[in-house]
């Protein structure tokens, strides 16, 4: 279902100008209930100028009066008596006059950063033609000399998104579609443990005073009764 051009101000002078229940108008507005019934407390669109639909064409009278006497009716938008505009159709994009001078820069960029963009996608994406194209490729162009390649979105000649949208449709045709790799995992391989050195327990070396002893020299003393019978054989 279409929705007037002003949703909240349309929703603001129905409130204020007819008896239309709030589940009418936020179906016609395509607001929320509970938002229409702010509208009428005034808690939102605190002195905002409503739209009047009937001026604009979007609503009858005869419409408001048959839904405001049945509560269960919904407004319908009215047939639209004004000319509609056009659709655009396909074609190069209209480049404003101050900017036209910084088309070849782009081109260039454009030539440089991503050759798999055809002549016709980089002609309607920034506006220029052909033989400009082919002219700055060739390096035949009249201002060859002064050309520095830029980037169409830094020049304001066209958004991000229509050319990455371009640059996707050019890579999918040519088969060039980059997929980014995953990144290599790095295995973390376990530091090796640190020898320590082995210390080996010195040998424990006898003291000179403990190597020569009176008993190592002069051989153990005699106990007593080994005397006495060494004196009795003697005599």
């Amino acid at each position: 279902m279409s929705q007037p051009l002003m949703p909240k101000a349309t929703a603001v002078w129905l409130v204020e100008n007819t008896a239309l229940s709030f589940d009418q108008i936020a179906i016609f507005t395509g607001l929320h209930e509970l938002e229409v019934q702010a509208i009428a407390d005034g808690e939102v669109a605190v002195g905002m100028q409503g739209a009047d639909p009937i001026a604009t064409g979007e609503l009858t009278q005869e419409e408001i009066d048959r839904c405001q006497s049945d509560p269960n009716a919904d407004l319908k938008m009215a047939k639209a008596t004004l000319p509609q505009p056009k659709a655009r159709g396909k074609g190069a994009r209209y480049t404003p006059v101050s900017k036209r001078q910084d088309r070849p820069d782009a081109i260039a960029w454009l030539l440089k950063h991503h050759p798999e963009l055809t002549d016709a996608q980089i002609s309607r994406i920034i506006g220029t033609t052909k033989p400009t194209i082919k002219s700055v490729r060739e390096r035949s162009h009249w201002n060859i000399t002064n050309i520095k390649p830029q980037s169409p979105v830094g020049l304001g000649l066209c958004s991000e998104a229509d050319l990455e949208k371009v640059v996707a449709i050019a890579r999918a045709k040519a088969g060039t579609t980059h997929v980014p790799a995953a990144p290599a995992a790095t295995s973390i391989m376990a530091a090796p443990e640190p020898k320590l050195p082995t210390i080996t327990p010195p040998v424990a070396q006898p003291d000179e005073d403990e190597k020569h002893t009176v008993e190592s020299v002069f051989g153990p003393a005699p106990t007593e009764g080994e005397g006495e019978g060494e004196d009795s054989s003697n005599s």
